[in-house]
């Protein structure tokens, strides 16, 4: 990490007061097994809980996913944030100060810069909107319908049709043009030996993009007219990720509801809000990777779609269904009748005719099984059987007995087939599920059990890279292990770059006897290192005679260091592994 490094008293402090339980219970719902806690995994979605939290070394480990480390690493990686800005938010979790002042690293001050020039350019749009240069726009949000107050409050702006406009203004605020270039809100342009600044919005009608913690992280440009392209919407920078953005949640979390409606995009939203809709919100595209998910997921239960009614819309919405369906979270779907957007159907009809379609709103199964039968003929038996065959695979999917069981009465009554026959499929059907998912769940655990620092070394060294791995282990939970063998242990007896870093890292405390814990290490790791050592951490589990383990490794790599010209230096199975500490 660049910059100052903070002291090891501050952050032993830090990781006491932050409890990495009692923050992670904030996103994850975790239960307590015994010495660790357990739960649904918030990096990646999955249905059986494989995220694990080891309370005795304050660090976690999802075996699905390979996602791991400390609490500081934790709170980095859920709220995207860098080192230290995830640092100071938990010193202010903690009533902490920093302990010296104007502590700060690089890519920390970058950040803030970014967000600086974003605000300031968020103003600088609503303050143009609201000047006679910017009546064009005005009358363009009035002539759809917003009122003063919903573009006051959701900061709505515009970009001037000047090629400088913003930046001007911007430079005239002490940002550098590489800030400005950072954020997106400036491009640059070289020709003939000489550089151009100009702005990226122009002639837009302007939304603000702002995250839970009311950063403003990113802008979305609409023209006025119906020419090309008609939305442009900021790039990724260190603050903003597309994949991650959604749009209003700011709003939405505080509307005192668990049910989100999710809308295509944010003029949809902006309208929805204005009509009393306060829990409407927009993802910034419509492929719902993890990221998007996930957010959500922490501030909803149900989520109902309210996707346009077109293929593309509707593609979304079968997407947004596999996207959630890992969660727990409930999936409803908004039938558009009447209009191709939300915006349309309230112009047209009102806000109690959408009030109407919300509560009217199918589950995703309904949504499905639908969408299977307008494929079919089902008063043939040709069109039953081939409506069954596919709807039994849908109904296999339902982890509910009791709404299994309410939709297979359904289906036996509707297609005139004995509910025995559709619950006798539908059983067969979920067997077969059950050993396609623990067999690829097996697969996942076997690519993460040797990670991917290690992937790229030789298999002919797999043997020296498990027993770096073990003496890693050991020397992280036993550090008195380290005096017994110091004139041996030096980093160049580790095969790779990985076990030089995390060892070089370690000496220090070692040296001095102290616990080498997850948070002091995580200035000198980053976060793919703390990953993989919290899987070797989580994987390795520490039983008999420790010093006699780690003598046997320190041997092994010694004489794996020692080979040259041999053909086929320190080959050994996972049988011979294990056979060399019996």
């Amino acid at each position: 990490m660049a910059g100052n490094r903070l002291s090891e008293d501050f952050l032993r402090e830090l990781r006491e007061k932050n409890e990495i339980s009692e923050v992670i219970s904030a996103y994850v719902n975790l239960r307590r097994r015994g010495s660790t806690m357990n739960g649904l995994c918030p990096f990646h979605n999955e249905k059986t809980p494989s995220f694990t939290v080891y309370l005795e070394t304050q660090s976690y480990y999802c075996f699905g996913c390979g996602a791991g480390g400390d609490v500081i690493t934790f709170v980095r990686r859920m709220d995207n944030l860098g080192y230290i800005d995830a640092v100071k938010a938990l010193a202010q979790r903690a009533g902490m100060a920093l302990p010296e002042d104007g502590f700060d690293d690089i890519l920390s001050k970058r950040r803030r810069r970014i967000l600086e020039a974003n605000r300031e350019a968020a103003r600088f749009f609503h303050s143009v909107l609201m000047s006679e240069k910017g009546r064009v726009c005005l009358d363009y949000f009035l002539g759809r319908g917003y009122q003063p107050a919903t573009i006051r409050r959701f900061g709505m702006g515009y970009a001037p049709d000047e090629w400088r406009g913003l930046y001007d203004h911007l430079r005239g605020k002490g940002f550098t043009s590489g800030e400005l270039v950072d954020a997106n809100l400036v491009r640059k342009s070289e020709k003939d030996g000489k550089v151009n600044y100009y702005d990226n919005f122009r002639n837009r009608a302007m939304i603000p993009i702002i995250d839970v913690r009311g950063n403003v992280v990113a802008f979305g440009g609409r023209v006025l007219d119906d020419s090309k392209p008609k939305y442009i919407n900021t790039s990724d920078t260190l603050v903003y990720k597309k994949g991650a953005g959604v749009f209003a949640l700011n709003l939405a979390k505080d509307s005192g509801s668990r049910k989100l409606i999710i809308t295509e995009g944010y003029m949809d939203t902006i309208a929805l809000h204005q009509a009393g809709f306060k829990n409407t919100i927009a993802c910034l595209g419509t492929a719902l990777p993890d990221e998007q998910v996930n957010l959500i997921s922490r501030y909803a239960d149900e989520v109902l779609l309210s996707y346009d009614s077109d293929e593309a819309g509707q593609k979304a919405v079968r997407r947004a269904i596999a996207a959630f369906e890992k969660t727990g979270v409930k999936v409803r779907v908004l039938q558009l009748k009447g209009g191709k957007d939300p915006d349309e159907i309230i112009k047209k009809f009102g806000p109690e005719r959408f009030r109407m379609i919300v509560e009217a709103a199918e589950s995703d199964v309904e949504y499905r099984l639908n969408g299977i039968r307008a494929n079919y003929n089902t008063l043939s038996d040709d069109g039953k059987i081939g409506f069954m065959r596919e709807a039994v695979n849908v109904l296999a999917e339902i982890s509910s007995e009791i709404e299994r069981d309410i939709y297979i009465s359904r289906l036996s009554s509707e297609m005139d087939i004995s509910k025995e026959a559709i619950t006798a499929q539908v059983n067969a059907a979920r067997r077969s599920r059950n050993r396609y998912k623990q067999r690829d769940e097996f697969r996942k655990i076997q690519t993460n059990s040797f990670g991917q620092f290690n992937s790229a070394v030789p298999v002919k060294n797999l043997g020296a890279v498990r027993a770096q791995e073990t003496l890693l282990a050991h020397l992280l939970r036993s550090p008195e292990n380290y005096k017994r063998f110091a004139d041996k242990l030096c980093e160049d007896i580790f095969p790779t770059d990985f076990g030089k870093a995390v060892f070089t890292a370690m000496k220090p405390l070692l040296e001095r006897g102290e616990q080498a814990d997850f948070t002091l290490l995580s200035q000198s790791l980053d976060e793919q290192q703390l990953s993989e050592l919290s899987r070797i951490s989580a994987t390795n589990i520490i039983t008999g005679n420790s010093a006699a383990v780690c003598g046997d490794c320190i041997k092994l790599l010694l004489e794996e260091k020692a080979k040259t010209d041999v053909a086929d230096p320190g080959a050994m199975s996972d049988e011979d592994f294990r056979k060399l500490f019996e």
